[in-house]
């Protein structure tokens, strides 16, 4: 091979990926930048009514982010179910919700598989030399880098009730949120500014209550499974974040500040 190949081989392989990197960047912001259709955003209003109390800036927000998802997403239906478009939009606008006014995005998700209902999963468990195999009925599961599964019936039931402080695809999208350090633990990654400090004080602090209210039967503004560990308590924690704002700012104020810091949402207030 000339001396002139072998100098120009890297120049083009560098060539065009910059090439690459640059056309995926346009397309980016032409989705970000692109609205929905009058009969999707029906369909969103009907299916995910909370959608209807953004703001108009924040509405915009959305719709474009919707359409980023939608182009980057594969949503495969397993057990018979067949995918349609109000599954696609439903799912993606609820997911989205979470990171409608934030800078951070769901790189690593390609995938989300949609299970009817409930569905099946296969734990190995260990004690010592013996292995055994668990079953658990699940209504979501995320994995850290994708993908994100899901019960159809609960992910609908999950966005046409915005209010009894149950949510499945917040709940798991809300893991992939945490996920982005390289760690799922309840500390995702903050907002400029935004002290670890306070993150931590406000979280623990937050944890220690509830899990000590589950504990002693006591009533819980966040759903009871938010005592299993730091990671599912902040998945928790989101989803009454936004379905019951208002007694979360009242409740556990120093939380509900640090979410709408790391949001930059503040849905106490929206209409």
């Amino acid at each position: 091979m000339s001396p002139w190949l072998i100098l120009a081989v890297p120049l083009l392989v560098a060539a065009f990926l910059l090439y690459r990197a640059q056309m995926r960047k346009r397309r980016r912001k032409a989705l970000l930048a692109t609205r929905l259709t009058p009969e999707q955003r029906a369909v969103i209003a009907r299916l995910v009514p909370i959608t209807r109390r953004l703001p108009h800036d924040l509405r915009l927000k959305l719709e474009g982010k919707i359409n980023l998802f939608l182009d980057q997403v594969t949503f495969r239906g397993n057990n018979g179910i067949e995918v349609t478009d109000d599954m696609r939009l439903s799912i993606a606008a609820q997911a989205c919700l979470l990171i409608v006014n934030s800078p951070v995005w769901y790189d690593t998700i390609r995938n989300v598989l949609i299970y009817p209902s409930a569905f099946v999963t296969r734990r190995d468990t260990h004690d010592g030399f013996v292995v055994s195999e668990d079953r658990h009925a699940m209504l979501g599961e995320s994995w850290a880098r994708g993908p994100v599964i899901l019960s159809w019936d609960q992910a609908l039931h999950s966005g046409l009730d915005p209010e009894d402080g149950f949510n499945v695809v917040i709940h798991e999208f809300a893991h992939q949120l945490d996920a982005l350090t390289g760690h799922t633990n309840g500390i995702p990654v903050l907002r400029k500014g935004q002290a670890y400090a306070g993150w931590e004080k406000a979280m623990l602090d937050a944890y220690h209550d509830h899990v000590e209210r589950v504990e002693s039967g006591r009533r819980t503004l966040i759903d009871p499974y938010g005592a299993t560990n730091h990671e599912e308590f902040f998945a928790e924690a989101i989803v009454t974040f936004f379905e019951r704002p208002q007694e979360l700012r009242r409740e556990v104020p120093a939380l509900y500040a640090q979410f709408s810091q790391l949001l930059a949402l503040d849905p106490a207030d929206w209409d």
